[in-house]
């Protein structure tokens, strides 16, 4: 049995969900999120509760039963708050700015690194050596958030690269003369 399914989605004021067959609408404050999920469960809305049943105890079933009650949760919070991620810069001469929607790194290669921010993200330099890019979808804030540190990756000798802010890099010792 799940643990997280059983749990009810309590609705925070202001938000209006709509069910229609397995698929969801969920309006709030920030934006509106949008989701599908599989026939094996079925969901209910009680007032301000949502409920995620099973509906039946087929291994699929009990496969999507915790994970559709996680992802309408991250959507819920997502329209009353929204999601942000913190990258930081390290290295001499590495830095960030953004011009008209795209995002332009200097992270030590012999040329700029471009980026077209989409459209449902907002992408912020709060210093040259720090992003914040934040929005509405877990998903895709994570999604660019891992597609902008994949262009150099903290390297353990000296630590240089873009890293989340939360991230701890475990250092190395150099070679011995």
């Amino acid at each position: 049995m799940s643990r997280v399914g059983k749990k009810i989605i309590d609705l925070p004021d202001g938000i209006d969900v709509s069910i229609i067959e397995n698929g969801i609408t969920i309006k709030g404050a920030k934006g509106e999120l949008n989701a599908n999920f599989p026939d094996t469960v079925k969901l209910e809305k009680e007032q301000d509760k949502v409920r995620v049943i099973p509906l039946n105890d087929s291994k699929d079933a009990k496969a999507s039963w915790g994970m559709t009650r996680t992802l309408i949760n991250n959507m819920v919070t997502g329209v009353s708050e929204g999601f942000s991620k913190i990258l930081e810069i390290n290295g001499v001469g590495y830095r960030a700015s953004i011009e008209s929607n795209i995002l332009t790194l200097q992270l030590g290669y012999s040329h700029d690194i471009k980026l077209a921010i989409p459209n449902d993200l907002e992408v912020k330099c709060t210093k040259p050596t720090e992003i914040l890019v934040s929005g509405i979808d877990k998903q895709k804030v994570g999604q660019f958030s891992s597609e902008i540190r994949r262009l150099r990756k903290p390297e353990p000798y000296k630590g240089k690269g873009i890293k989340y802010q939360e991230e701890f890099i475990r250092r190395k010792e150099g070679k011995k003369k």
